[in-house]
């Protein structure tokens, strides 16, 4: 079977691509296992200083991919409080990791792939890039993402973003200060690969780790107790007569008339 993640280091530049194209790299519990144990590694690869990243295909990430949704209804309240803890762990590894990680969104970015890209501490993104916490539009909730996202954009932002789930273009993420750059897709390789060098030539390893420890820690010091409250909450709203049936239409491609 084929890697759903590929790991590669090049020039100090440990790059991580989602590599389920023909799924739009939507996430289920082994992509996720997957990602954390890539990023996991980088953080103790001796020859990586920065981590890139991206994804194959023309979508950075669509969300839960809809066998993970469709199980997602049969789960108990533990067995959804484990799934939950087990992304939570992925955001939190890529959050607190010593190393800079950089996104290259190309395509969509959407529900927890917008989570995933979000929690990256440099994003690029092409003009044609897209984004969405579109969780509220199946009947579930931003719960884990809502704890970075307020901290990246300014409160009135993320309840528009969070409350109507609408999808944005990049250029309103740049606006949004929600992402760093918008680069032509036939040069975003060659941006992201000249400001992870420049990153790994100008900038002290040690130095880079306890800037990015101080500026999370101090920005974000009850971050723990916000993310174990999501947890619980991710696991309860799946409980919800609204997400059965907002996942019911969703697989259905039926419209919901909340």
């Amino acid at each position: 079977m084929e890697n759903l993640v590929l790991y590669r280091v090049e020039e100090r530049i440990a790059t991580i691509t989602l590599n389920r194209p023909e799924k739009r790299n939507a996430l289920n519990p082994q992509l996720i296992l997957e990602l954390t144990e890539k990023f996991i590694h980088a953080s103790e690869d001796d020859a990586v200083k920065v981590i890139v990243l991206n994804a194959n295909g023309g979508s950075f990430s669509a969300g839960a991919d809809l066998e993970y949704l469709q199980q997602l209804q049969q789960n108990t309240f533990e067995e959804n409080v484990i799934d939950s803890n087990n992304l939570k762990k992925l955001f939190t590894t890529i959050y607190y990791l010593p190393k800079i990680v950089i996104a290259q969104v190309e395509g969509h970015a959407i529900a927890g792939g917008c989570g995933l890209a979000t929690i990256c501490d440099i994003i690029f993104a092409t003009p044609e890039s897209s984004f969405g916490y579109t969780e509220v539009k199946i009947g579930f909730v931003p719960a884990i993402v809502s704890c970075f996202l307020k901290q990246k954009v300014n409160e009135t932002i993320a309840k528009e973003l969070l409350l109507t789930g609408k999808t944005f273009t990049a250029q309103e993420a740049l606006e949004y200060k929600l992402i760093n750059y918008v680069t032509n897709s036939a040069e975003i390789n060659r941006s992201v690969k000249e400001f992870a060098l420049r990153l790994c030539g100008g900038s002290s390893g040690n130095s880079l780790m306890i800037t990015k420890q101080l500026i999370n820690q101090t920005t974000n010091p009850l971050l723990e107790k916000s993310l174990e409250f999501a947890v619980q909450i991710n696991a309860r709203v799946r409980e919800s007569e609204d997400f059965k049936k907002g996942i019911a239409s969703f697989l259905n491609k039926e419209k919901i008339n909340w």
